[in-house]
């Protein structure tokens, strides 16, 4: 192809701020030729051309370039221990004011669970959780709320009840549990972080990253919780160094900062 992979990478940091050097190089490289293939672009001096030009192509770009596989309650026995052990200890050593961020929160189905299993234990009127995304569209998606069958499968039934219209084939969140979410568009890599979490939400993304920026990404993450603070992370995922990074690992997918 006419130009090489690192003049597109730079070219792709000066259109979108996103640093392609993070993400391991084959398997986004295989992800990115399929999408030039399919536009019929001669090269990637051609398709960063067409990238300038073409606002239906720069944005669907973008969609493909971030990875949205997202459910509800996405693996629902980590859940379950949110709402019978981190939740109930958070607000013990907080009170039931809790400052979380979903970080790389995709379709807003995780957020959106945030606000569902927090309101167990707190009202809804004081529930807030800061979620963010690199791609501006999926959080417009996230916004709009309308999600599928399979999406909302793991929902507990008095969630569903409570909180889901059906609309024609799809499901759409109420506007009671939208309002408890403020989106915001958030690169990982490059963006500032929030400070004094009491917990962060960031599960199954960082799989895509090298391991230099996982580890970046989450020693920013414990400087950015407070003490006892949480991090939740993915089932695929696994913080090796977690100990000296800074963090207690408190059970497979949920580390705490001493």
């Amino acid at each position: 192809m006419a130009y090489d992979y690192e003049y597109f990478k730079k070219a792709v940091f000066e259109l979108t701020t996103i640093d392609l050097n993070a993400y391991k190089e084959k398997q986004m490289k295989r992800r990115i030729d399929t999408l030039i293939d399919k536009r019929k672009a001669d090269g990637y001096d051609k398709y960063v051309a067409m990238l300038k030009s073409d606002k239906e192509a720069f944005e669907e770009f973008v969609s493909y370039l971030t990875i949205n596989v997202s459910e509800f309650y996405r693996n629902p026995d980590q859940w379950e221990l949110m709402d019978k052990e981190i939740f109930p200890e958070l607000i013990a050593k907080f009170g039931k004011n809790l400052k979380i961020w979903s970080a790389a929160c995709s379709t807003g189905d995780e957020p959106y669970s945030l606000v569902m299993a927090l309101s167990k234990h707190v009202p809804l009127n004081q529930i807030k959780i800061y979620a963010t995304d690199i791609d501006k569209q999926i959080l417009e998606k996230a916004k709009l709320g309308l999600y599928n069958e399979k999406s909302i499968e793991n929902v507990p039934e008095e969630f569903k009840k409570k909180y889901f219209t059906k609309v024609g084939p799809s499901y759409k969140i109420s506007d009671e549990i939208k309002s408890r979410v403020e989106f915001k568009q958030h690169n990982l890599l490059k963006d500032p972080y929030p400070k004094d979490l009491h917990m962060i939400v960031c599960r199954n993304v960082l799989i895509y990253f090298t391991e230099e920026a996982k580890d970046e990404v989450f020693r920013k993450f414990c400087d950015c919780l407070y003490s006892k603070g949480v991090l939740f992370i993915g089932s695929t995922e696994q913080i090796i160094n977690y100990k000296e990074i800074g963090y207690q690992r408190k059970n497979s997918f949920y580390y705490d900062k001493p």
